[in-house]
């Protein structure tokens, strides 16, 4: 499961760079998600790869890691996402004025010549 995780955490980070290097402004956005997505699921993981196990605790019961979930790196997790899609929704508008004001969508602002 780990070995699965940590594939699935490395292949969105170098596609998300990959993206990120491209020229059109619309593939360095995807780019920004997917590395937001990676960083995601490497937090998501730091709290243990458990399956089964209660987020909070119950009354009467004693609260350890051992038979719980760490319910702080879910909290990161649902703070970034919100945090990202707003910086998302960001990155758009100002990608729709960039084409407005300029005619191309280069993250330079220059179109190659063919």
């Amino acid at each position: 499961m780990e070995l699965i995780l940590a594939l699935g955490i490395g292949v969105l980070t170098g596609s998300g760079v990959w993206l990120l290097l491209r020229p059109r402004t619309f593939q360095v956005i995807i780019g920004l998600s997917l590395l937001s997505y990676a960083v995601n699921l490497f937090i998501f993981s730091t709290g243990g790869l458990r399956t089964g196990a209660a987020p909070v605790l119950e009354r009467g019961m004693a609260g350890s890691l051992a038979t719980h979930a760490d319910p702080v790196p879910q909290a990161l997790v649902l703070t970034a996402i919100v945090i990202s899609f707003a910086t998302t929704a960001l990155f758009l508008v100002l990608i729709l004025a960039a084409r407005g004001l300029t005619g191309t969508d280069h993250v330079d602002g220059k179109e190659k010549s063919r």
